[in-house]
């Protein structure tokens, strides 16, 4: 098993826009971030939707959805993200969302949990590997949760799809977090719509 954290971000390294709201969850801006994932046919396939294009970045798409058993999110995403994914998510696994407010775990169609987990990361996280079996678990956002598990040092590999866009301004991945921890190059994928970049943190 493999705890991941997979994000997209853009060249001057931002993984949403400014003024992230319920109404505005990517943030001001931020349409490059993800607009590049919405003709990939394996995403399609995930919306329950036809066609799409079948390229490497679909490829790296579908590798992710097939290798992660279960995933842990902030309640700032899970909020944003609600509505827009409706009753047929695409995460198709148990899904575990930190927070101050607890709520009864949602069953949503596709196989789809959301549990709300308030005592704390490791609690999430030690829930999320006894359901996702022998698959990873992936560490979905926001910013401020997936810094939390990078401070921890409980991220094993990080993949980042870096978009050639500048936002200029917004939610940065990396901004205060505790520095000194050493990263090897898995892999590097260059596409036009992203370059796919897999890093392993040495232990």
């Amino acid at each position: 098993m493999t705890i991941t954290a997979d994000l997209a971000m853009s060249l001057d390294g931002y993984i949403a826009g400014p003024d992230v709201t319920l109404d505005n969850p990517g943030g001001d801006g931020a349409e490059p971030l993800f607009e590049w994932i919405h003709n990939l046919a394996s995403w399609r396939e995930r919306q329950g939707m036809s066609g799409g294009e079948e390229n490497r970045d679909s490829e790296l798409m579908r590798e992710w959805f097939d290798a992660t058993g279960a995933v842990v999110m902030g309640r700032m995403m899970y909020d944003t993200g609600e509505e827009f994914w409706g009753d047929n998510p695409p995460f198709r696994t148990p899904v575990f969302v930190l927070t101050h407010r607890p709520r009864p775990t949602l069953v949503k169609e596709g196989g789809t949990t959301f549990t709300f987990v308030s005592e704390g990361i490791h609690s999430a996280l030690q829930q999320a590997k006894a359901a996702a079996g022998e698959r990873n678990v992936d560490i979905a956002g926001g910013a401020s949760t997936v810094r939390q598990y990078l401070d921890a040092g409980l991220v094993d590999e990080l993949q980042l799809h870096v978009v050639p866009a500048l936002l200029g301004d917004g939610l940065r991945l990396f901004g205060g977090l505790d520095a000194g921890r050493r990263l090897e190059v898995a892999r590097v994928v260059d596409t036009p719509l992203a370059t796919h970049l897999k890093y392993r943190f040495v232990k």
